[in-house]
């Protein structure tokens, strides 16, 4: 097995899941193979990892964005990724149902089946949880500029980005089968039901029907983006619009923050979105 750990995600310290993993691999014969993150050459290091062990899984010890990293490096390799969640965005590991003890956790990495889950493709970058355009990224920018990590510096972003709020976007979005213009403060790329703090976004997404939705908040005022924040928003229709598709193309008036899995990609006019053919497997409960 390799474990993949990113030192730095959620600002908290990993030495209980590191010894954690390397007992019940010890206890279960497994050769355990132990790579921290740095940010420098990740996704290639991983990629030489797997072609030198040929894992049948790999613990991974971080957020979405560990996730994300470790599922490109692996892209159309047969190995079952199993999730110990430890990020300050752990929303692909709630929805999974896997924001559970680090014991049960182990149990399902090492032991438990799988979901082959849906790749959106975003400008030729993959997406496996969930992307956006507008505040979100706002703040997922503002984030990473920060060196307070965690749930206290995603609070404190949050808090700066709400008070920085600009004009909302004029976007023209069109899919298999329609064309909509709309204002919009943010508009929701979804693989998956719900964001890390628990809100649920998407309330009919399935993550492996090879479909993603696009949800269009129109008026996201300072009420309610709070209330994502802390997952509380209610879904009104009157003020969202959902699209299920497998092709769109998003385009706006003005470069607008977008993300990908909590990871900030700049500022974009256009998007081109589509689901991938190739799948990740992820052990669940």
């Amino acid at each position: 097995m390799l474990l993949v750990v990113n030192p730095i995600s959620g600002g908290i310290d990993k030495s209980e899941f590191i010894e954690a993993t390397k007992h019940l691999a010890t206890k279960e014969n497994q050769n355990l193979i132990l790579y921290k993150t740095s940010g420098v050459a990740d996704i290639s290091t991983i990629k030489m990892l797997y072609k030198q062990y040929k894992p049948e899984r790999i613990i991974i010890i971080g957020g979405d964005g560990t996730i994300k990293m470790v599922a490109e490096a692996t892209e159309s390799q047969n190995v079952i990724l199993g999730i110990l969640p430890a990020g300050s965005a752990n929303g692909l590991a709630v929805d999974l149902d896997l924001m559970k003890t680090l014991e049960e956790n182990l149990d399902i990495a090492f032991y438990n089946n799988y979901i082959e889950l849906d790749t959106i493709v975003i400008n030729n970058q993959n997406c496996f949880h969930l992307s956006d355009l507008g505040l979100n990224a706002e703040l997922v920018k503002n984030y990473e500029k920060s060196s307070i990590h965690g749930k206290w510096g995603y609070f404190l972003q949050a808090i700066n980005t709400l008070m920085d709020l600009g004009e909302p976007f004029m976007a023209t979005i069109t899919t298999v089968n329609q064309t909509i213009e709309c204002e919009a403060r943010m508009i929701v790329i979804a693989n998956s039901k719900k964001y890390g703090t628990g809100i649920v976004i998407n309330p009919d997404g399935v993550m492996n029907d090879g479909k993603f939705e696009l949800v269009i908040l129109k008026k996201l005022d300072l009420m309610i983006f709070g209330e994502i924040i802390t997952g509380n928003m209610p879904l009104n229709p009157e003020e969202i619009e959902i699209l299920s598709t497998n092709k769109a193309t998003i385009t706006t008036n003005f470069p607008v923050s977008f993300q990908i899995d909590g990871e900030y990609c700049g500022a974009e006019t256009e998007l081109n979105i589509t689901i991938s053919s190739s799948k990740i497997k992820i052990a669940i409960p």
